[in-house]
């Protein structure tokens, strides 16, 4: 049961690691558009990154499937600049009844770019282990609660500016995008596989 703990506290500090800010930008990005009105929403979204995270990562572990490291680190800031942009691209929606299959779509499609991004750290961590389901499920139960506390803090950062500061919603997504994406372009140049 301490070895689960200790996977679970690993998920914790990978989403919420200051240094390794990409998982804070994409979740930042993928919950901006959305308000406690559409918590449901926002926690689907979470759990299929979660989801696909962790699956992408059974992949790797289990060498079902294997992607060069070099293309997933480029992938990370694109996935981050394409939510961002979509966030500005459609920024104008106020309606809180809209569909998300597009954001569960994207979402599920970037938490396996950011799950693989992840699985050689995981691996190594793992190594000489036989029981490998046990750390997988402790650390997606890690990152499903960091991603818990992540969006928390954009949501009640959300209320702040709109409700209580009286900025409108298409202000605050335009803003906080384009925010994301000036933090994310130097992470592009950088991981520019060519």
């Amino acid at each position: 049961m301490q070895e689960f703990w200790f996977y679970v506290t690993l998920g914790l500090q990978h989403v919420l690691d200051i240094n390794a800010y990409d998982h804070i930008l994409f979740l930042a990005a993928l919950t901006l558009p959305f308000t406690f009105n559409s918590w449901k929403k926002v926690l689907l979204l979470a759990t299929v990154f979660t989801f696909t995270h962790c699956l992408a990562l059974v992949f790797s572990v289990y060498e079902i499937l294997v992607v060069e490291a070099s293309w997933i680190e480029f992938l990370i800031p694109v996935t981050i600049v394409a939510t961002a942009i979509f966030n500005l691209v459609d920024y104008r929606t106020e309606n809180e009844n809209r569909t998300i299959w597009f954001h569960v779509w994207a979402t599920a499609f970037f938490g396996l770019i950011h799950g693989f991004g992840f699985s050689n750290y995981f691996k190594m961590m793992i190594m000489g282990e036989e029981d490998k389901l046990a750390p997988l499920l402790g650390f997606a139960g890690g990152i499903e609660l960091s991603q818990v506390v992540v969006v928390l803090l954009v949501l009640i950062l959300a209320s702040i500016f709109q409700r209580l500061l009286k900025v409108k919603k298409s202000i605050f997504v335009a803003i906080g995008s384009g925010l994301i994406i000036l933090i994310t372009l130097p992470l592009l140049f950088e991981t520019f596989p060519f």
